[in-house]
């Protein structure tokens, strides 16, 4: 069973707008800022309250975020088939305490985690970085500290694109409010955009140390440099090629007994716990490209 969370966002926004009347300092305030509405949101209002059952809850991705279908096969053959830097799909995900958080390429973050208003279940949220973000491919999703970060890049191998070097490159986003904000990682530092660096790739290894790729693909003093590091704060050192691919995560199967089968073509990409919950990512795919994408909840 789904509760969509819109006559409390709405009662939400009026008592904001009455509270921003009577604050001088609005803009002061702990909740975020949208820069282009100019919104302060006072905390982060879930999209949907979830409450699983026998039956999977399904949820297709589109450019206004998840959008809840009845069965997978609702999904089929209705997205077109684009090369996968530039597809919405869950490209990352989670698992943070009690929570699931997750990036979404081409759009923003989504978090799961259990409701703590007066409806039981699970709340989904969505944090969309809007036209910025549909620019760019997310190359990668760590935590700084206790901070979710996920990297933003220019993929042009497949297409051309007139769109600069992603600036800033990092985002995270909290509880404060509905909106990512940029997030610096001090290990990037040496690789400024403005210079016509691109950082791709930004990984935790298995082996507890976090590996990134720097590129400069323009220019007459052109170069790939691969670096890790114990520490985001810190410069890391710089790496081989193959020390830099063996850090890279192996694939593996994704299953488990209470996951629905898929239709032909697709594929589960992620799986997650959130309390008696299971949560899986799912695609459709054909080689590098990406169709349909979205997400399935069912009870475990």
């Amino acid at each position: 069973m789904i509760f969509f969370d819109y006559p409390y966002a709405v009662a939400r926004k009026i008592f904001i707008g009455l509270l921003i009347c009577l604050l001088v300092s609005c803009s002061r305030t702990s909740g975020g800022k949208h820069a282009e509405t100019g919104v302060v949101w006072v905390g982060a209002v879930p999209m949907a309250i979830l409450q699983t059952g026998g039956l999977p809850i399904w949820f297709q991705l589109t450019e206004n975020g998840p959008s809840h279908i009845e069965t997978i096969e609702d999904a089929v053959f209705s997205c077109a088939l684009v090369p996968w830097p530039y597809a919405p799909h869950i490209r990352f995900l989670q698992e943070a305490g009690d929570t699931l958080v997750m990036a979404v390429n081409r759009d923003g973050f989504l978090k799961i985690a259990p409701n703590d208003r007066t409806a039981t279940g699970l709340a989904l949220y969505r944090f969309s970085g809007g036209e910025f973000f549909r620019r760019y491919t997310i190359g990668g999703f760590v935590f700084y500290g206790e901070k979710p970060a996920a990297l933003l890049y220019l993929d042009d191998r497949f297409l051309d694109s007139d769109a600069p070097l992603p600036h800033p490159r990092t985002w995270s986003f909290n509880m404060d409010s509905n909106w990512p904000f940029s997030l610096e990682i001090p290990s990037l530092r040496n690789f400024p955009e403005e210079e016509g660096w691109d950082v791709d790739t930004l990984r935790l290894g298995p082996d507890g140390l976090f590996y990134y790729r720097a590129a400069k693909r323009s220019g007459s003093d052109q170069a790939v440099r691969m670096f890790r590091t114990a520490n985001l704060s810190q410069e890391g050192e710089e790496i081989s090629v193959e020390v830099f691919y063996n850090s890279a995560p192996r694939g593996a199967g994704i299953s488990h007994p209470s996951l629905p089968p898929l239709p032909k073509g697709f594929f589960y990409t992620g799986i997650g716990f959130v309390g008696d919950s299971v949560f899986a990512t799912w695609e459709e795919q054909e080689d590098f490209s990406i169709g349909a994408a979205g997400f399935v909840v069912i009870k475990r």
